[in-house]
């Protein structure tokens, strides 16, 4: 079930114990040829499970730094397993590193996480795939970067904890909005109090997702589709679900998205954003809501509400997935015109923050205060400042070396995680339901504890933490 190319595992050994009879333990890179380079034994070196849009993005970053050397790909799609390779190869030979022997290819991701010389993993599978590769790495003592949203399950959340506690990781979720733009702003403003207690927050994510109902076409020759479904129940291969080109052939959002067996849709997608975002702008990152609500009229898609009760920034406060996020204004300068003028706009995308003093909505690129004032008068120095990241991967490479926690460690990605799970169960089940985060349940709610997990199918169950 696994192949691999380029180096094989046999002649890595050997040329790695050739390596340490002729050479000294720490390489200098001026020695290799390229004093813009770490020297290998400096180098924290990687290797990739799944291989499409995102993780072509973290690909491309990861392979081109001085101080990083990505090993081996691994994908069940041969022709993004192969280009994958291509690409870090290419990358490798126009940096000029002469120690490098090439980029390895699995099929099974248990034999990329064996190799004993990759220090770290990206995991960029679709979300029903998260979960069996992070265990692994975890016991395989690998550090993670995992993909948002982090998990299929409420229960694989809490059990992507424990297992990342237990081995010791250094885990970064992939919800990089945390290390962009005007979040952190959004934030700081709230905690220290711009405008006054939270009441509400509205958030647009788009919706949730729906039982599978795509036809059966010809399986793809190129996938291993067994495997691509991993835990979600059997069936026929759809170019939907998996598509037969390489990344840049097909459209950034996945098609199976869409459906409920590998995804809880935007709710999840986007959600993992700005439910995460809300968690740290009412400083809830290590708990949650404490009661969700569905929309008041059965099969509606926006509505559902989830309640905070004891954040330090509101006493209750009632955040509501809505479709349209926010109206206001904005200055525009037509092309070729001197003159500003002020154009109405509505947001379905973002996050609306709704206090005793004011407003704020932020989404990428924009932050809007009401009123005015809010934004306008900067943070004095006695106020609270919240982690600046270098950006997303750097913070995750930068803490390796430290052992510190990522800005997005796996607790924060479970948290935020559950709280989309929440929402989602909402819809699915149209029942109000009280949650306790500290205990992870439901409490008193056999049904609903029931929705915490689902059944996988035999050979895909989750390995022991």
């Amino acid at each position: 079930m696994s192949k691999r190319t380029s180096l094989s595992r046999r002649d890595f050994v050997k040329h790695s114990a050739a390596l340490a009879v002729a050479a000294p333990t720490v390489i200098s890179a001026t020695a290799l040829g390229n004093d813009k380079v770490d020297a290998p034994s400096e180098r924290l070196t990687l290797g990739f499970i799944g291989i499409g849009k995102q993780a072509s993005g973290h690909l491309g970053a990861l392979s081109g730094r001085r101080d990083t050397q990505v090993l081996a790909v691994c994908d069940v799609h041969a022709l993004r397993r192969k280009a994958a390779a291509e690409t870090v190869e290419k990358k490798y030979v126009e940096l000029e590193r002469k120690d490098y022997k090439g980029c390895d290819q699995y099929t099974d991701f248990h034999e990329l996480l064996g190799r004993k010389d990759i220090d770290a993993v990206v995991i960029g599978t679709p979300d029903h795939w998260h979960t069996i590769p992070v265990i692994e790495a975890c016991k395989a003592k690998k550090d993670i970067y995992c993909e948002k949203p982090l998990t299929l399950t409420i229960h694989e959340a809490k059990t992507v904890i424990e297992a990342v506690r237990k081995h010791d990781r250094v885990f970064q979720t992939g919800s990089q909005q945390r290390s962009e733009g005007p979040f952190r702003q959004a934030c700081e403003y709230i905690r220290n109090g711009r405008l006054g207690k939270i009441k509400e927050v509205h958030i647009g994510v788009g919706a949730t997702s729906k039982p599978c109902d795509l036809k059966t076409e010809p399986t793809d020759p190129n996938v291993l589709w067994d495997v691509w479904l991993g835990q979600a129940p059997e069936r026929g291969y759809n170019e939907i679900l998996c598509r037969k080109g390489l990344p840049n052939d097909y459209p950034f959002n996945p098609g199976w998205r869409d459906y409920r067996e590998f995804s809880g849709g935007y709710i999840t997608d986007w959600g993992a954003h700005h439910f995460d975002i809300t968690q740290w702008a009412l400083g809830m990152d290590h708990a949650g809501p404490v009661e969700i609500l569905p929309p008041e009229k059965e099969g509606d898609q926006y509505g559902a509400r989830f309640i905070y009760r004891g954040s330090p920034v509101g006493d209750e406060i009632v955040c509501t997935h809505v479709n349209q996020v926010y109206e206001g204004y904005k200055t525009v300068v037509e092309k070729g015109s001197k003159e500003a003028k002020r154009e109405k706009f509505t947001e379905s995308n973002g996050i609306l923050f709704i206090g005793e003093k004011g407003k704020i909505f932020v989404n990428r690129g924009v932050i809007i205060s009401e009123p005015d004032d809010i934004l306008k008068e900067e943070l004095s120095v006695g106020d609270k400042k919240l982690f600046k990241s270098p950006g997303h991967r750097e913070n995750w490479l930068e803490c390796i070396k430290t052992r510190q926690k990522p800005i997005c460690d796996v607790e924060v990605g479970a948290r935020s995680v559950t709280v989309c799970h929440l929402v989602n169960l909402a819809y699915w089940h149209g029942k109000k339901m009280q949650w306790d985060p500290a205990k992870w349940e439901f409490p008193g709610n056999a049904e609903a504890n029931g929705w915490r997990d689902r059944a996988r199918r035999e050979k895909y169950q989750l390995p022991e933490v």
